[in-house]
C-alpha cells in the first residue's frame, strides 16, 4: 500500500495511544510490517531469510542458456529436455522458475519518417470478402496504392492476384495519379519476390521488367514488419471504416466506380495528418509536379503465354472454357489475356476474342465457331442431348432430377424435350420449362402444353404445317358437341 500522511498518522496513533503491536497494525490497516516499522522509526527492515535450495537449481545454467538463445521456447519443451538430464520435479515448479528468468522482449521506439514529395508510393491489397459469380464464388480484393508524402491514394477491386494483375493495377494507378514515384514499396508476397535470404531478394522478373519500363525502383519491407508500410496500412483501415463498412460490393465495375467517387469526394478532401491546415488533395496537387512522367507508350501488362487447344476447339483459362475456330483444334496458340478481354493469336493473326469472365466452370462459345463446325460436320448438331437443353435453360437439370426419381426412360424424355425445342424454338421452350420448374412438374406432356400456351401468347405460327380450308383458323378453338345429345 502506498504511504499517505493519513495512514502514517493512524499508525502512530494506534501504536502509542492504543499500544497496538506492529503485527496488529499491519493486519488491520492492510499494510506491510516493514512500512509500519519505518513510520514508527523502529529500525531498518528485516533482511529476507535465506532461500532454501530448490529442485530446479542444478539445472538453472542450462535453462538460462537455452532461454537466452530461444526466448520463446515453451516451458513444457524445457521440461522434456531437463527430464532427459535427470530432473525429477514437476512441470509446475519449472514454470514458476521460467516465469522469473525468461528474457523480456525489448520493444524499440517507432521512428516517424516523412518522405519527400514524389519519392515513395506504398502498395498493398486488402481482402474484402466473397463475390457471388455464375458457378460459385470468388475472393474479392482491393488493390491500394498510396503516395507516402501527400497520402493521395488510388484503388480498384480485383479478383486475380497474379503478377500480371499487380502490374496492371500499378500502371492504372500511376496513370490515374498522373505519374510514378521514384520507389514502390511492397510487402513480401510471391508475386513480388520469388526468394529472399536476409536482405538479398530475387524479384519476380515480370514485375522487375515493369519497374524498368516505368523507371521505378522496387523496395521491400522487412519481413513481418508491416509498420514499414504504415501509410498504406492506415489507408486500408480508413477505406474499411469509411467506405466498405455497411456497403455491399455486388460487382467489380460498380465497386470501382463507387471507390473512385469516394476517393475524389471524401478521401482527398480530408485534412492531411501532418501538414497543418492543408487537405490531402492540396498536398497531392503539389506532389503531382514531382512525379516521374509516364513512358509512352505504356508498358504492356497482359498475360502472354502459349496455350493448348483441346480436341473440341476450346482453351481452358481459370476454370472457364473459351471457343476457337475448329481449324485450331489440338493446336497451340498464343494467349493474350487481361481482366477484360481474352485474345487467342496465331502468329500475327487474331484467331478469337472473348470478353473475360470471372465466373467458374462456364463455357463461352462464339456462334460463328459453332456454325463453322456444323457446316464442316453435317452430322453435328448445335449441342447433344441434355447439354443442348442446358444451354437454353440452365436450370433444366431440376426437371432431369425429377425424371430420374420417376424411374422411366430418361433418354426417351430427353428426346421428346429436344423435339419440342426444335419445334417451338429457344424462347418459347425456355419460358415453358421455367413454368414447369416453378410448378414442380416434370411430365413431358405438361411441357408440350406450356410450349403451346406461350406460342399462342406470342402470336407465333403453329410449329407444324396443316392443310386446312381457308375459312378455318389454325389457332381456332374446337368446341366439342355436348355428348348428352346423343342419348336423345
Amino acid at each position: 500500500m502506498k504511504s499517505t500522511p493519513e495512514l502514517e498518522a493512524e499508525i502512530v496513533r494506534l501504536h502509542y495511544a492504543e499500544h497496538w503491536p506492529v503485527g496488529t497494525i499491519a493486519t488491520q490497516l492492510e499494510t506491510h510490517p516493514d512500512q509500519v516499522r519505518r513510520v514508527l522509526g523502529l529500525g531498518e527492515p528485516r533482511a529476507p531469510s535465506q532461500l532454501r535450495a530448490r529442485i530446479v537449481d542444478p539445472y538453472r545454467p542450462f535453462i538460462d542458456d537455452t532461454l537466452r538463445r530461444y526466448p520463446k521456447l515453451l516451458a513444457t519443451r524445457l521440461y522434456d529436455m531437463i527430464r532427459e538430464r535427470g530432473f525429477r520435479g514437476s512441470v509446475r515448479s519449472l514454470r514458476k522458475h521460467v516465469a522469473l528468468v525468461r528474457p523480456r522482449r525489448v520493444r524499440g521506439a517507432y521512428l516517424v519518417i516523412e518522405t519527400l514529395p514524389g519519392e515513395v508510393a506504398q502498395v498493398d491489397w486488402a481482402y474484402v470478402g466473397k463475390l457471388a459469380v455464375p458457378g460459385g464464388e470468388r475472393a474479392l480484393w482491393m488493390f491500394v496504392i498510396v503516395l507516402a508524402h501527400s497520402r493521395a491514394m488510388w484503388g480498384e477491386f480485383v479478383i486475380d492476384l497474379t503478377v500480371h494483375s499487380l502490374c496492371r493495377s500499378l500502371v492504372r494507378g500511376t496513370t490515374a495519379l498522373g505519374g510514378a514515384t521514384r520507389q514502390w514499396l511492397f510487402d513480401n508476397p510471391k508475386v513480388v519476390v520469388l526468394e529472399r535470404i536476409g536482405t538479398v531478394a530475387r524479384y519476380h522478373p515480370t514485375l522487375l521488367a515493369l519497374c524498368a519500363a516505368m523507371r521505378v525502383e522496387p523496395k521491400l519491407c522487412v519481413v513481418r514488419q508491416p509498420r514499414d508500410k504504415g501509410k498504406v496500412e492506415r489507408a486500408i483501415r480508413y477505406l474499411r471504416d469509411r467506405f466498405l463498412a455497411g456497403r455491399t460490393i455486388s460487382g467489380i465495375s460498380d465497386g470501382n466506380r463507387l471507390l473512385a467517387r469516394f476517393i475524389d469526394e471524401i478521401a482527398h478532401v480530408r485534412p492531411h495528418p501532418t501538414i497543418p491546415q492543408r487537405t490531402v488533395g492540396e498536398a497531392f496537387a503539389d506532389e503531382r509536379t514531382r512525379l516521374l512522367p509516364l513512358p509512352k507508350p505504356l508498358p504492356e501488362t497482359a498475360r502472354v503465354e502459349p496455350i493448348q487447344v483441346d480436341s473440341q476447339a476450346f482453351i481452358r483459362l481459370d476454370t472457364n472454357r473459351y471457343s476457337t475456330p475448329s481449324d485450331y483444334a489440338s493446336r497451340t496458340l498464343t494467349l493474350v489475356a487481361d481482366d477484360r478481354v481474352v485474345r487467342l493469336v496465331d502468329g500475327t493473326t487474331l484467331v478469337a476474342e472473348h470478353a473475360r469472365s470471372w465466373s467458374r466452370r462456364q463455357i463461352f462459345e462464339l456462334p460463328e465457331h459453332r456454325a463453322k463446325l456444323i457446316t464442316e460436320r453435317h452430322a453435328a448438331r448445335d449441342l447433344k442431348g441434355r447439354d443442348r437443353i442446358r444451354a437454353v435453360v440452365p436450370a433444366f437439370d431440376r426437371i432431369v432430377e425429377r425424371w430420374n426419381l420417376s424411374g422411366s426412360s430418361l433418354g426417351h424424355r430427353v428426346a421428346r424435350a429436344i423435339k419440342l425445342l426444335d419445334l417451338y424454338g429457344n424462347h418459347v421452350f425456355a419460358a415453358a420449362a421455367t413454368d414447369l420448374i416453378a410448378a414442380g412438374l416434370a411430365d413431358v406432356g405438361a411441357l408440350a402444353v406450356a410450349c403451346e400456351k406461350h406460342r399462342k401468347e406470342l402470336g407465333r405460327p403453329m410449329p407444324i404445317t396443316l392443310s386446312l380450308p381457308d375459312h378455318l383458323d389454325d389457332d381456332a378453338d374446337v368446341i366439342p358437341h355436348d355428348l348428352e345429345a346423343y342419348d336423345e
